[in-house]
């Protein structure tokens, strides 16, 4: 999807309750897009298919996480995914089957095409689902971050043909 010279392209990444994997998917992403310069060309959030945290910030666990790594997620809130999301996103990113199942039934047919699973932009890591790690230990939000960085290259690549950025990589 090739964009016009001005265009934002809109990213979107969803999970259950916007408190782990979203937040960290968002603030990862971001702070990628900041290294390559991109940040005015690339607007991105984060929701959840359901609304239970709506307003918290990201789980404890997961702020520290992403700040090992350098990144800050403590001024995100969660918020629930809205019928007006599905038309004004240009990837709609869901981190596992169950979250693309409810992406699929609430965005109207028109707007199912730009939903995908976050991980088909890591194909080589042969995995296709960001596990939830609300119920795990630290260890559990380290492996999603290795899964978030690596699906973020891929999509960084893929966002940078689609905005013509030195043909992608």
């Amino acid at each position: 999807m090739k964009m016009g010279k001005n265009k934002k392209v809109k990213v979107l990444f969803v999970c259950l309750g916007n408190i782990c994997r979203s937040p960290m998917a968002e603030g990862v992403f971001r702070q990628l897009l900041a290294e390559h310069d991109l940040s005015h060309r690339v607007q991105v959030d984060s929701a959840g298919t359901a609304g239970y945290h709506a307003g918290e910030r990201p789980d404890r666990r997961a702020q520290q996480a992403t700040r090992r790594r350098g990144v800050d997620i403590s001024r995100q809130r969660s918020r629930q995914v809205r019928r007006g999301d599905c038309a004004e996103y240009d990837y709609i990113l869901a981190m596992d089957e169950w979250n693309l199942r409810d992406l699929q039934r609430f965005c109207p047919p028109e707007h199912r095409h730009k939903i995908r699973l976050f991980l088909d932009y890591a194909p080589h890591l042969g995995v296709s689902e960001v596990p939830d790690p609300y119920y795990g230990g630290d260890r559990g939000f380290e492996h999603v971050l290795d899964l978030i960085e690596e699906a973020s290259q891929g999509l960084l690549q893929t966002i940078r043909r689609d905005l013509d950025v030195d043909g992608g990589y």
